[in-house]
Protein backbone atom coordinates (compact mmCIF):
# COMPACT_ATOMS: atom_id res chain seq x y z
CA UNK A 1 0.00 0.00 0.00
CA UNK A 2 1.32 3.42 -0.88
CA UNK A 3 1.56 6.33 1.47
CA UNK A 4 -0.18 9.40 0.05
CA UNK A 5 -0.65 12.83 1.60
CA UNK A 6 -4.20 13.15 2.87
CA UNK A 7 -6.10 16.09 4.27
CA UNK A 8 -8.50 15.94 7.21
CA UNK A 9 -11.67 17.90 7.89
CA UNK A 10 -12.44 21.40 9.08
CA UNK A 11 -13.32 21.69 12.76
CA UNK A 12 -16.96 21.49 13.83
CA UNK A 13 -17.75 24.05 16.54
CA UNK A 14 -19.65 27.22 17.30
CA UNK A 15 -19.46 30.09 19.77
CA UNK A 16 -21.16 27.98 22.48
CA UNK A 17 -18.96 24.86 22.31
CA UNK A 18 -17.80 23.84 25.79
CA UNK A 19 -15.94 20.58 25.16
CA UNK A 20 -13.38 20.00 22.42
CA UNK A 21 -12.88 16.38 21.38
CA UNK A 22 -9.72 15.85 19.38
CA UNK A 23 -9.07 12.66 17.44
CA UNK A 24 -5.92 11.81 15.52
CA UNK A 25 -6.84 11.70 11.80
CA UNK A 26 -9.89 10.50 9.85
CA UNK A 27 -10.04 6.82 8.92
CA UNK A 28 -10.42 5.65 5.34
CA UNK A 29 -14.19 5.24 5.87
CA UNK A 30 -14.46 8.70 7.42
CA UNK A 31 -12.59 10.18 4.46
CA UNK A 32 -15.01 8.38 2.09
CA UNK A 33 -18.09 9.93 3.72
CA UNK A 34 -16.22 13.18 4.44
CA UNK A 35 -17.11 13.38 8.13
CA UNK A 36 -15.77 12.35 11.50
CA UNK A 37 -16.01 8.77 12.79
CA UNK A 38 -17.53 7.33 9.63
CA UNK A 39 -16.61 3.73 10.45
CA UNK A 40 -19.79 2.22 11.89
CA UNK A 41 -17.60 -0.06 14.04
CA UNK A 42 -16.08 2.97 15.78
CA UNK A 43 -17.70 3.48 19.17
CA UNK A 44 -17.58 7.28 19.05
CA UNK A 45 -21.12 8.20 17.97
CA UNK A 46 -22.72 5.42 20.02
CA UNK A 47 -20.81 6.49 23.13
CA UNK A 48 -21.46 10.22 22.69
CA UNK A 49 -25.12 10.03 21.69
CA UNK A 50 -25.72 7.35 24.31
CA UNK A 51 -24.29 9.61 27.00
CA UNK A 52 -27.01 12.16 26.20
CA UNK A 53 -29.71 9.49 25.75
CA UNK A 54 -30.09 10.16 22.03
CA UNK A 55 -30.10 7.96 18.95
CA UNK A 56 -27.20 8.31 16.54
CA UNK A 57 -28.19 10.76 13.79
CA UNK A 58 -28.40 9.15 10.36
CA UNK A 59 -26.89 12.06 8.43
CA UNK A 60 -23.86 14.31 8.64
CA UNK A 61 -26.17 17.30 9.08
CA UNK A 62 -27.88 15.47 11.93
CA UNK A 63 -24.52 14.84 13.59
CA UNK A 64 -23.53 18.48 13.15
CA UNK A 65 -26.82 19.54 14.75
CA UNK A 66 -26.28 17.10 17.63
CA UNK A 67 -22.78 18.50 18.29
CA UNK A 68 -24.10 22.07 18.23
CA UNK A 69 -27.05 21.35 20.54
CA UNK A 70 -24.76 19.51 22.98
CA UNK A 71 -22.06 22.23 22.83
CA UNK A 72 -19.35 19.88 21.59
CA UNK A 73 -16.53 20.85 19.24
CA UNK A 74 -14.88 18.16 17.12
CA UNK A 75 -11.58 18.15 15.27
CA UNK A 76 -8.41 16.13 14.76
CA UNK A 77 -4.89 16.90 15.94
CA UNK A 78 -3.58 16.09 12.45
CA UNK A 79 -5.00 18.21 9.63
CA UNK A 80 -2.81 16.67 6.91
CA UNK A 81 -0.32 13.82 6.75
CA UNK A 82 0.97 10.82 4.88
CA UNK A 83 -0.83 7.69 6.05
CA UNK A 84 -1.28 4.05 5.09
CA UNK A 85 -4.98 3.21 5.30
CA UNK A 86 -6.33 4.22 8.71
CA UNK A 87 -3.42 3.24 10.97
CA UNK A 88 -2.30 5.99 13.36
CA UNK A 89 1.04 4.21 13.61
CA UNK A 90 1.67 4.95 9.93
CA UNK A 91 1.12 8.73 10.18
CA UNK A 92 4.13 10.63 8.85
CA UNK A 93 4.89 14.29 8.19
CA UNK A 94 1.89 15.40 10.21
CA UNK A 95 0.64 18.96 10.00
CA UNK A 96 -0.85 19.71 13.42
CA UNK A 97 -4.08 21.63 13.95
CA UNK A 98 -3.95 25.25 15.09
CA UNK A 99 -6.28 24.92 18.08
CA UNK A 100 -6.48 28.69 18.44
CA UNK A 101 -8.91 28.55 15.52
CA UNK A 102 -11.42 27.15 18.04
CA UNK A 103 -10.07 28.34 21.39
CA UNK A 104 -10.29 32.02 20.43
CA UNK A 105 -13.93 31.67 19.38
CA UNK A 106 -15.51 29.20 21.82
CA UNK A 107 -15.60 28.94 25.65
CA UNK A 108 -13.93 25.52 25.76
CA UNK A 109 -13.86 24.18 29.33
CA UNK A 110 -12.26 20.81 28.69
CA UNK A 111 -10.31 19.05 25.94
CA UNK A 112 -10.72 15.28 25.49
CA UNK A 113 -8.09 13.52 23.42
CA UNK A 114 -9.40 10.43 21.66
CA UNK A 115 -6.45 8.01 21.75
CA UNK A 116 -2.69 7.96 22.10
CA UNK A 117 -1.60 9.76 18.93
CA UNK A 118 -3.95 12.69 19.59
CA UNK A 119 -2.69 12.90 23.16
CA UNK A 120 1.01 12.70 22.23
CA UNK A 121 0.69 15.38 19.54
CA UNK A 122 -1.30 17.58 21.90
CA UNK A 123 1.41 17.30 24.57
CA UNK A 124 4.11 18.06 22.03
CA UNK A 125 2.39 21.23 20.79
CA UNK A 126 -0.04 22.39 23.49
CA UNK A 127 1.11 21.03 26.89
CA UNK A 128 1.19 24.55 28.37
CA UNK A 129 -2.45 25.27 27.49
CA UNK A 130 -4.54 26.71 30.30
CA UNK A 131 -7.55 24.42 29.74
CA UNK A 132 -7.96 21.04 31.48
CA UNK A 133 -7.28 18.16 29.10
CA UNK A 134 -7.48 14.40 29.40
CA UNK A 135 -6.28 11.39 27.43
CA UNK A 136 -9.25 9.17 26.62
CA UNK A 137 -9.36 5.52 25.58
CA UNK A 138 -9.63 5.46 21.80
CA UNK A 139 -13.10 4.73 20.46
CA UNK A 140 -11.49 2.89 17.53
CA UNK A 141 -12.69 -0.67 16.94
CA UNK A 142 -8.99 -1.63 17.00
CA UNK A 143 -8.71 -0.65 20.69
CA UNK A 144 -9.45 -3.57 23.04
CA UNK A 145 -8.95 -1.31 26.11
CA UNK A 146 -11.85 1.04 25.31
CA UNK A 147 -13.91 1.91 28.41
CA UNK A 148 -17.17 3.82 28.02
CA UNK A 149 -17.26 4.75 31.71
CA UNK A 150 -14.04 6.78 31.35
CA UNK A 151 -15.74 8.87 28.66
CA UNK A 152 -18.89 9.23 30.76
CA UNK A 153 -16.91 10.47 33.78
CA UNK A 154 -15.01 13.00 31.65
CA UNK A 155 -18.23 14.30 30.10
CA UNK A 156 -19.84 14.46 33.57
CA UNK A 157 -17.11 16.92 34.54
CA UNK A 158 -18.63 19.46 32.15
CA UNK A 159 -22.24 18.50 31.62
CA UNK A 160 -23.41 17.35 35.09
Amino acid sequence: MTTDRKTGFAPVFDSESRVLILGSFPSVKSRQIEFYYGNKQNRFWGMLCGYFGEDIPETTDGKRDFLSRRKIALWDMVVACEINGSADASVKNAEVADLNEILCKAPIEKILLNGTLAYELFLRHYADINIPYQKMPSTSPANPRYRKEVWSQALDGVFK
